[in-house]
C-alpha cells in the first residue's frame, strides 16, 4: 500500500531553462518502501500558498542508480511545478508517496530484446529510468529512443543522453525538433503525426521491436498509438503513460449515461481498517466519498491518469468514467481508479491495500 513519508530534498539540478531534477534523502528505515521499478512515479504533497497541492512525477533515476530523483518541468499556471523550479531549496521537507505505476516491463539478464521508446517533452522522464535500467540489466538488448521537442535547448537530459550513446553501442537516440535551431533532416523536423511516426520507425528499425513505450503530449501519443495499430503491433507490446488526460476521451466519458441510480452500501479497507458509508451511483466518486468519510485515501491527479487512487473491488460492481492508467489485465483483476468510480450494486467492497 502506497503511503506518504516526509523526505528532505538532497539535491536540485537545473536541467534546462524551465526544468529541474530533484533528488530526495531517504532514511535507512524507509528505504525498503522506496524501492521502485524503472518507469514508475512518486506523488509529492506540499502546502503552497495555504493550499494542499498533490502532483505525480515520474522517476528519471534507475533503481540501479541508488537514488530517488524526479524531473519537473515548469508548467504555465502550475503551482507546484512553478514553485519547485523557482523557489525550492535543498533541505526542504516534502511529503513523498512511495513509488507506484505499471509503465515497465520485466527485465532479465538473459533477455535479447529490441526496445522502441517515443518521448515528447517531459515524457523523457520515465524513459531515462527505462533506458538506464535496460542498459544495466540486459546487455544483449538494444534501445532506440525517438525524442521530440520544440528545439535543441528544450530537450531535457540531452547531454546525459549524448553521454549514454557514446558509452553504449546498444543505444540509439533520434531527436525530432518542431523548430530546430540547426538544420536537420526533414524526417526529424516538425510535429510527430501518425505518418511521421511510421516513417521514423521504418527508418530507424522500430517496426519489429519487442516492447514499445510512449510518453509525452496527448496528440503525439495518440498519433504514435494509431501508427502502431496500423502496423498491427500486438497490443500487449505497447506501454503508454499519460501525464494528462486525452480531452476527447474525457468528454466522451462525461457524456455517458450512468443508468440506474443505485443507493449502495460502501465498505473501504485501508491499512486493515474498515470504513462504511452510503453512496448513490449519480453522486460523487468513490474517492471523494471515502475522503469525506474520513479515509486517508491516496490520490493525486483525479483525472484518470496517474493510478495513485487505485483500489481493488472485492465485492459488487462499479463503473469508471475514464481510465488512462490501468492496464486491461488490471481491470480484469478488479482494480479501479476510485477517482472515476461509481457504485452499480447495492453493496460494494473496495480494498486500497490489495
Amino acid at each position: 500500500m502506497a503511503r506518504f513519508h516526509t523526505l528532505k530534498v538532497k539535491d536540485i539540478k537545473r536541467e534546462t531553462v524551465d526544468a529541474v531534477s530533484v533528488a530526495f534523502e531517504i532514511p535507512p528505515q524507509q528505504q525498503p518502501e522506496y524501492q521502485f521499478k524503472q518507469g514508475q512515479y512518486i506523488t509529492l504533497k506540499m502546502n503552497i500558498g495555504g493550499e494542499e497541492i498533490r502532483r505525480s512525477y515520474s522517476l528519471c533515476s534507475s533503481p540501479y542508480d541508488k537514488e530517488l530523483r524526479v524531473a519537473i518541468k515548469a508548467v504555465k499556471g502550475g503551482k507546484m511545478s512553478t514553485y519547485i523550479n523557482g523557489e525550492l531549496k535543498v533541505g526542504t521537507s516534502i511529503d513523498v508517496m512511495t513509488p507506484m505505476g505499471s509503465f515497465y516491463s520485466v527485465l532479465s539478464g538473459g533477455n535479447k530484446k529490441n526496445y522502441l521508446l517515443f518521448a515528447g517533452g517531459s515524457g523523457i522522464t520515465p524513459m531515462m529510468s527505462i533506458i538506464k535500467s535496460v542498459l544495466y540489466v540486459e546487455k544483449q538488448s538494444t534501445v532506440t529512443l525517438i525524442y521530440a521537442n520544440k528545439n535543441e535547448e528544450s530537450a531535457i537530459f540531452r547531454n546525459e543522453l549524448d553521454a549514454l550513446v557514446s558509452s553504449n553501442p546498444n543505444l540509439k537516440v533520434v531527436f525530432v525538433f518542431d523548430m530546430p535551431v540547426t538544420k536537420i533532416s526533414e524526417l526529424q523536423t516538425g510535429l510527430i503525426s501518425s505518418d511521421k511516426a511510421k516513417a521514423l520507425m521504418e527508418n530507424f528499425g522500430g517496426t519489429n521491436a519487442d516492447e514499445y513505450f510512449i510518453c509525452g503530449p496527448g496528440p503525439m501519443m495518440e498519433n504514435v498509438k494509431v501508427s502502431l495499430e496500423n502496423l498491427k503491433i500486438a497490443k500487449e507490446k505497447i506501454h503508454i503513460e499519460y501525464f494528462t488526460a486525452v480531452i476527447d476521451a474525457v468528454n466522451k466519458a462525461e457524456n455517458n449515461t450512468i443508468g440506474a441510480d443505485v443507493k449502495s452500501k460502501i465498505t473501504v479497507l485501508q491499512y486493515g481498517i474498515e470504513t462504511n458509508f452510503e453512496l448513490k451511483t449519480s453522486s460523487i466518486s468513490l474517492l471523494d466519498a471515502a475522503i469525506e468519510a474520513g479515509v486517508d485515501a491516496p490520490f493525486s491527479c483525479k483525472g484518470a491518469v496517474c493510478c495513485t487512487c487505485r483500489a481493488k473491488v472485492l465485492e459488487g460492481k462499479v463503473k469508471m468514467d475514464a481510465n488512462f492508467a490501468l492496464t486491461d489485465a488490471e481491470v480484469e483483476e478488479g482494480f479501479i481508479l476510485t477517482c472515476q468510480s461509481h457504485p452499480l450494486t447495492e453493496k460494494v467492497v473496495i480494498d486500497y491495500d490489495a
